[in-house]
C-alpha cells in the first residue's frame, strides 16, 4: 500500500514558537518555511508556494491573483497571521474554491491597550517631554510648558464600534470620558449601551469630538475617509489616533492639518506604506506620534494568533471545521 502524500506547507515568515510546533508536530504536512523575520522576496514566495496546499502569510503577503496563479490547482487553504485580511484577493480566493483562516479575538484586549496608550502618549505630549528632558530643554517649572489634553469631561469619538472600537472604548470610560460618540455601517445599540455612545454620522463625529479613535476595517467605503474635508471639521484642540489600517487616512492631508495647527495632534499605529520611509514629512511633526503597527505585540498575544493561524491551516488542510474561517 502506498503511504499518503504528504500536504506541502508553505510559511512566509518566521513565525511565534506556538505555531511553528503545531505545524511541526503534524506528520501529515511537509513544511517549509521561508526562515527570516524579514519579508521574503517576490521571486521565493513564488517558488514557494507552487504546488502547495497550504499557505501560511502575513498581512504584509499580497496574495493576489498572479500569486494564486504560481501556486496551482493543490491550493486549498490560506492562513493569514491577522484579523485584517485586505491584503487578500478575497474574490479570486472565492472562485477558486480555497479556505481562508484568520485570528480575530486573540489579538482584541492587546491591540485596545495600544490605542490607549497611543492617544496617552499623544495627548500629554510624552515624546515631546522626553526629548526635553534629554536635551537639556527642562530649566524650571513653567506653567504652561508641555501642556496637552486630558480625557476628564471629555467627548471620544470612534470609527468603527467593533470588538477593538468597544475594547477602546471599555478602557476609555473609567478616565471620565462624558460622551462617546461612534459611526460606522449601521447604527449597534446593543454594543453601544455599555458606553451609552450614540450613533452619528462621520461629519457630526469629526465635528464634537475631543479626541478620535479610528478602529474600523478598510473598505472601499472607508479608503481615505479621513480626509481634508474630515480634518477640516475637526476642533483645533482635537486629537486623532489610527489602530486599523493607513489607507483609512489620506497622510498628505493629515500633514497638512497638523503643520497648519487644523488639530492638535495624531498618533498613528498604522501607515502608508508600512515601514513608513524615514523621510516622509510627518516624521518632521512634532505633534505626530508614528509607531511601527505594533497594536499586537505582546509575547503571549503574537504566540496566541501564531497558534491559531496554525490550527486554521491544519484544520482546513483536514476537511475539518476551522478554529476562526472567514466566510466568502
Amino acid at each position: 500500500m502506498r503511504p499518503a502524500r504528504l500536504m506541502k506547507v508553505f510559511v512566509t515568515r518566521r513565525i511565534p514558537p506556538e505555531g511553528r510546533a503545531a505545524l511541526a508536530q503534524a506528520a501529515d504536512c511537509e513544511v517549509e518555511q521561508w526562515d527570516s523575520d524579514e519579508p521574503i522576496p517576490d521571486e521565493e514566495l513564488e517558488r514557494g508556494i507552487a504546488g502547495a496546499d497550504g499557505l501560511l502569510c502575513l498581512l504584509s503577503d499580497c496574495v493576489d491573483k498572479r500569486l494564486l496563479d504560481a501556486a496551482g490547482a493543490n491550493l486549498k487553504v490560506i492562513s493569514t497571521l491577522s484579523v485584517g485580511v485586505d491584503h487578500l484577493a478575497l474574490d479570486e480566493i472565492k472562485k477558486r474554491g480555497i479556505r481562508v483562516g484568520y485570528t480575530p479575538d486573540v489579538l482584541t484586549d492587546t491591540t485596545a491597550e495600544l490605542a490607549v496608550s497611543l492617544l496617552l502618549t499623544t495627548c500629554r505630549r510624552l515624546p515631546e517631554a522626553i526629548a526635553e528632558v534629554k536635551n537639556g530643554g527642562w530649566t524650571t517649572w513653567k506653567p504652561l510648558w508641555m501642556c496637552g489634553y486630558g480625557l476628564t469631561q471629555s467627548t471620544v469619538g470612534i470609527i468603527g464600534l467593533g470588538r477593538i472600537g468597544q475594547a477602546v472604548a471599555r478602557r476609555l470610560k473609567p478616565f471620565g470620558v462624558q460622551r462617546f460618540l461612534y459611526t460606522g455601517r449601521q447604527p449597534r445599540p446593543r454594543e453601544a449601551e455599555e458606553f451609552q455612545a450614540e450613533f452619528v454620522s462621520v461629519s457630526q463625529l469629526a465635528t464634537e469630538s475631543d479626541f478620535i479613535v479610528v478602529a474600523c476595517s478598510l473598505t472601499p467605503a472607508t479608503k481615505e475617509l479621513c480626509n481634508k474635508d474630515f480634518f477640516q471639521k475637526m476642533k483645533k484642540t482635537a486629537v486623532f489616533v489610527n489602530i486599523s489600517r493607513g489607507d483609512v487616512v489620506n497622510q498628505d492631508d493629515l500633514y497638512q492639518a497638523l503643520a497648519g495647527g487644523h488639530i492638535a495632534a495624531a498618533g498613528l499605529d498604522v501607515t502608508t506604506p508600512e515601514p513608513l520611509p524615514t523621510n516622509h514629512p510627518l516624521l518632521t511633526l512634532k505633534n505626530c506620534v508614528i509607531l511601527p503597527h505594533i497594536g499586537s505585540a505582546t509575547y503571549r498575544t503574537r504566540n496566541i494568533m501564531s497558534l491559531l493561524a496554525a490550527n486554521n491551516l491544519l484544520a482546513g488542510l483536514r476537511g475539518e471545521p476551522m478554529p476562526k474561517e472567514l466566510k466568502l
